[in-house]
């Protein structure tokens, strides 16, 4: 069967799915649709069609930039297909892995961030589920492209607070590992970024004492906030 007539058979099974994975000869790939909207739901999340349309050219854009973006094998009207980009970070994290080897997927993944960001290019959210890695191949997925009013400086800002926030959250406070993989962002060309994440968050330290009773008992994604907040207090 050729990979035509796969793609067709797929297609027909799975109507109306907006995604889903297949295999052929050994290769996984994952077909993207336009979501399928009824009623208010189309005047709520707008025209499908138009936003599967500014994923795809977004994917084409950054892959002409030579980003790290999932390969597009093929493309229509109404979907797209990718290469698989193999296991995301936040699933890497729930294996059982060494210590060196968690150290190295994070390390890879913040310099590729920072190579990202060095491009003049952002994610948008790149929580540790929106990053994949396969045998030291970094590979970002689901660009968010909700921001475009802020400044490119804000872009990476917001960036770096969210993958640290994502850090702290599958990791825990106080934790060596993530430390090492935030300077690994930092010596791979971040700096500057960094730099001006933390005279950014200056305004916001007022957030630090009223964070410091969630710190350890607060809800998942509340209690990173304390932890991201001390890292650019006392971190230099």
């Amino acid at each position: 069967m050729s990979f035509e007539q796969k793609l067709a058979q797929m297609l027909e099974l799975n109507k109306g799915k907006r995604i889903f994975q297949f295999e052929h000869q050994g290769q996984r790939y994952w077909l993207k649709q336009a979501e399928k909207l009824k009623g208010f739901m189309r005047v709520l999340k707008g025209n499908a069609q138009k936003a599967l349309r500014r994923e795809m050219c977004a994917l084409q854009r950054l892959s002409r930039k030579h980003a790290a973006v999932p390969k597009m094998v093929c493309h229509d009207a109404d979907f797209f297909v990718l290469e698989d980009s193999g296991v995301t970070i936040k699933d890497w994290l729930s294996k059982d892995i060494s210590q060196d080897n968690m150290q190295q997927i994070l390390n890879d993944s913040s310099k590729a961030l920072a190579e990202l960001h060095s491009m003049g290019l952002n994610h948008g959210r790149p929580a540790l589920r929106d990053i994949c890695w396969n045998n030291g191949q970094v590979t970002f997925i689901d660009f968010e492209s909700k921001f475009g009013k802020s400044s490119e400086e804000q872009k990476k800002v917001r960036d770096l607070v969210l993958y640290i926030h994502s850090l702290y959250r599958s990791l825990g406070p106080q934790n060596e590992i993530v430390e090492q993989a935030i300077q690994q962002y930092r010596d791979a060309g971040g700096e500057w970024v960094w730099l001006q994440t933390q005279d950014f968050l200056r305004s916001w330290q007022w957030l630090y004492y009223v964070s410091f009773p969630f710190r350890n008992n607060g809800g998942r994604d509340s209690k990173p906030v304390y932890w991201v907040l001390r890292h650019f207090r006392y971190t230099v």
